[in-house]
């Protein structure tokens, strides 16, 4: 778990402890003197002399820093007129109206008329040393033919098409390819079971899906085509489905079926670019929200892509010719900006790893390192935390001299993992960067880096703020607390181009979940501690989402599939904290009278149940039976009791009058000892 309330390690990476922090920034030591070195743009700025007058300058004059940054950095059709129609108390976010441009252009064009040999992508297949690179050429010529193959089949602009697929060049192709003929992509991870798919693939409308015959990862095959054929089955909009081949192995195919790979060999390899408004949709991607209905996130295009270009040049201090290794899946927002789009648009050269970190050894991130020669890396604390039990020889027996920079994303990293992977992985000189970032914001907003060469690093903690970003934090009675150290909830005070415009089909939704809760500021969910030097660190969720291995999860949705199965009368799902994983699940489970099933062969029930309906990960590591669970007196089932018993705080179950029943409690604390005293996780 990581250290709440400023409770941070006291080890503190700065220049003068770490010499070799200042070495790392040599390349902008100009920029202390002359910032335009750092950033071109700048030099614009009126007053601006150093990065604290720049971050300053960002937020006080946003209009202006973001309208240089976008027209230096994008290419445009036409060009915007209006930088930002913004106001947050009414969830209405508009970027760079009047401008119409195309990401893919952006993306794939503009730079192979200057390098189309140098490498856009390195697929890290599941097969160690088996990797593809993939040129810019290539990589525009795939994306023509799939474009054109979709414009076809009917495909058009404003449409929406769901991608489920591993990691690889085609899946690239795919969402680039949407994103060129002005289709929108909803990228499904492939982990989700059929009936989570079809529930996106119809929230969505979808007529179209991609998909392959099977997937590989850990050197075991899944059938992804066959999870496919029986979410459209659910699904009337879909119409047609492109199927690509991963493995050699043949899969029955139906009459929506279409082979994509031979399809695509009768197209052409230039395809025209549709012109694109600023806020028309990119893409939807989903995430859990604490109502148990998955939310699809709506991403537009010029703001977004600007945010995802300039946080993966700026954070990750990326230099043309570096080799860029996100370790996410492209189904979750990492692997949107941070494999995809963010690399791309800067031109540069971005991994695709499909495999696990410990297949076929724990020693596969560094290997990979030194093969790729890779320069930043950007990993999840959980897979940094399991990395550690398996000790440090695994690390120190590959060469990792290329490394430059390291990066954190999808929860908070603790201080132990944080410090060995500064210490073990990366020798001592290569920064951390803890990164702190949603679905919801697009990109990152709260890092250590970009900072001031000589600026500290405190283990564990995010710090500050990207350019353009001003967080809040807020008190309980919905006042904004200006102190120094304080906690509170976590909030954006102005809006930045990144930003997610919508909920797709509920923008009321958006707005009661974002924009309501404190009105004309940009409610982030999670809690934050601001420590006395003003850096930030995220304390966790204030809703009930739970964070596994980065994945969050509504408990509402999984209590949800629980409560389908015939024996349970209701239930209560909890995060709670778990040394890998950083969150783990935990299921308080009624059943009904009569029901005399053996507890064993109903919890296995349910991990089956939430394993179908949702993933894997999602699966309760332990399941309690109860008679009952505690509630107020209003019927509302008290959460905040059930996770003080699991973690074990008795001293901190507070008043408990509210209670319809106080017995209750202990009832629970007793079950709970003797489920641990005799019981593994499930």
């Amino acid at each position: 778990m990581w250290l709440p309330c400023g409770c941070t390690s006291k080890a503190i990476v700065t220049s003068s402890a770490c010499p070799v922090f200042k070495s790392y920034f040599r390349v902008f030591g100009r920029w202390k003197c002359n910032v335009a070195a750092f950033m071109p743009e700048a030099a614009g700025f009126e007053g601006v002399k150093d990065f604290s007058s720049l971050q300053e300058f960002s937020v006080s004059n946003s209009e202006s820093f973001w309208a240089a940054a976008a027209r230096s950095r994008l290419s445009w059709i036409r060009p915007f007129h209006t930088v930002q129609h913004c106001d947050l108390s009414r969830g209405k976010i508009k970027w760079f109206e009047g401008g119409q441009l195309n990401v893919s252009v952006n993306c794939l064009d503009r730079h192979v008329h200057t390098s189309p040999e140098r490498v856009a992508l390195i697929w890290e297949r599941d097969e160690p040393g088996s990797e593809v690179k993939v040129t810019y050429r290539e990589l525009l010529e795939t994306t023509c033919r799939l474009g054109n193959l979709l414009r076809r089949r009917g495909v058009k602009k404003g449409d929406c098409v769901t991608i489920y697929m591993p990691p690889c060049p085609l899946a690239v192709a795919s969402m680039l390819a949407c994103a060129r003929i002005g289709a929108a992509h909803n990228v499904v991870f492939a982990g989700f079971s059929a009936e989570a798919l079809a529930e996106r693939i119809r929230d969505a409308e979808s007529s179209t899906v991609i998909t392959v015959n099977q997937g590989v990862r850990a050197g075991k095959v899944t059938e992804l085509k066959r999870t496919v054929d029986a979410a459209v089955q659910d699904c009337p909009t879909v119409q047609q489905v492109l199927v690509a081949m991963r493995t050699e192995n043949p899969v029955a195919m139906t009459a929506k079926d279409v082979d994509m790979e031979e399809e695509m060999l009768k197209e052409d390899v230039v395809c025209e670019p549709a012109a694109m408004n600023s806020e028309d949709v990119l893409f939807l991607l989903y995430t859990s929200g604490s109502t148990g209905k998955p939310k699809g996130v709506v991403h537009t295009q010029a703001g977004y892509l600007l945010y995802a270009a300039l946080t993966h040049r700026y954070v990750f201090s990326y230099q043309d010719g570096d080799v860029f290794g996100c370790v996410a899946d492209i189904g979750w927002i990492t692997g949107h900006s941070y494999s995809v789009y963010g690399p791309l648009a800067n031109g540069g050269t971005t991994v695709l790893f499909e495999s696990t970190p410990i297949y076929p050894d724990p020693g596969r991130y560094w290997e990979m390192v030194q093969r790729l020669k890779i320069n930043q890396f950007y990993g999840a604390p959980t897979a940094i935390r399991l990395l550690l039990k398996y000790g440090d020889q695994w690390v120190q027996k590959y060469d990792r001299s290329t490394l430059k920079t390291l990066g954190s994303v999808g929860e908070p990293i603790n201080t132990e993992a944080w410090e060995w992977y500064y210490r073990v992985v990366g020798d001592g000189r290569c920064p951390v960067v803890d990164t702190w970032w949603q679905t919801e914001t697009g990109g990152i907003c709260i890092t250590p880096r970009p900072s001031d060469p000589d600026a500290e690093i405190v283990p564990g903690m995010a710090m500050r703020p990207f350019f353009g970003i001003k967080p809040i934090l807020m008190d309980t009675k919905g006042k904004v607390v200006t102190s120094n150290p304080a906690s509170g909830a976590l909030c954006i005070a102005k809006p930045w181009p990144g930003m997610a415009r919508s909920i797709h089909n509920n923008h009321q939704r958006f707005i009661e979940t974002y924009c309501q809760p404190h009105p004309g500021y940009f409610f982030t969910g999670d809690g934050a501690y601001r420590s006395k030097e003003g850096y930030y660190q995220i304390t966790g969720r204030l809703d009930d989402v739970i964070n596994v291995s980065g994945h969050r999860i509504g408990t509402a949705e999984i209590e949800d599939v629980v409560n389908q199965c015939n024996a349970v009368a209701e239930s209560a799902v909890i995060g709670y904290s778990h040394d890998i994983k950083g969150q783990g699940v935990y299921a308080f489970v009624v059943l009904k009278k009569g029901v005399d099933d053996q507890e064993a062969d109903l919890s296995q029930q349910l991990n089956i149940m939430v394993s179908k309906k949702i993933a894997k990960y999602a699966c309760p590591d332990f399941i309690q039976f109860v008679q009952r669970l505690p509630k107020t007196r209003s019927g509302k089932i008290m959460r905040r009791v059930l996770r003080k018993v699991v973690e074990r705080d008795l001293n901190g179950l507070g008043d408990l009058s509210t209670l319809d029943d106080p017995s209750t409690v202990q009832e629970i604390i007793q079950g709970h000892r003797e489920l641990f005293s005799k019981q593994k996780p499930s």
